[in-house]
């Protein structure tokens, strides 16, 4: 069984929308793109290089993979993400019908949710997505996501696309990794850690403002 590491760029309020160029991804009227290139230094390509060391396969939605496949291809051939990316081998979520020019592509037109679980259990390096914020909402909705690798930016974006919708659902986290950037990016590394375990720091026996007060909210919802 191989896991499924999750590698994205957020800001401080959640969105991942465009990280790396302003027409990356304008839709929603999101004019902020490529919010990230001016906090880049050695340690966060440390980070990102550590990402990509060991055999990686890319899972990706269709509009990350056109964004991709619209750019490494035509990369230096020295570059070595680019290389990286050129020879893994890349399975695609989508529901379209056109062709995947980009090498080494794999389609997968079914159940995204059930088609990914089904990969996991094979044999081969593990799986890695970048991007693709709608399939992420599938992959979390399904409890698939083994590790998160997190590059959290100093800034609030408001409107746009968030890593953590609607469908993700609440499981405890363990912190495997941190450090910071001479920018103030944090980079963090966190694998899954199972159920919430919830507490109290109320008192043992409640006041009697206490009381009205859970009244009272329960009356006003």
């Amino acid at each position: 069984m191989r896991k499924l590491v999750t590698a994205a760029f957020v800001s401080l309020d959640g969105v991942m929308q465009a990280p790396g160029a302003p027409q990356e991804d304008p839709t929603g009227g999101f004019t902020l793109g490529g919010w990230t290139v001016n906090y880049w230094d050695e340690s966060m390509g440390g980070f990102m290089d550590g990402i990509f060391t060991d055999p990686f396969a890319l899972v990706l939605g269709r509009k990350t993979y056109e964004i991709f496949a619209a750019h490494w291809p035509f990369v230096s051939k020295d570059d070595p993400i680019g290389k990286a990316f050129n020879a893994a081998t890349k399975y695609i979520a989508t529901t379209s019908a056109e062709p995947l020019t980009w090498e080494n592509s794999v389609a997968l037109r079914g159940d995204a949710a059930a088609e990914i679980a089904r990969l996991k259990q094979q044999d081969g390096p593990d799986l890695l997505t970048q991007g693709s914020r709608g399939l992420l909402q599938t992959l979390l909705a399904h409890d698939l996501i083994d590790e998160l690798r997190l590059l959290t930016f100093p800034l609030i974006l408001g409107p746009g696309k968030r890593l953590f919708g609607k469908g993700a659902k609440p499981e405890a986290l363990k912190l495997t990794a941190n450090s910071v950037s001479t920018t103030g990016v944090v980079m963090s590394v966190y694998e899954r850690a199972g159920a919430i375990k919830t507490g109290t720091f109320e008192l043992a026996q409640p006041s009697e403002a206490e009381i009205a007060r859970r009244e009272r909210m329960k009356r006003e919802g």
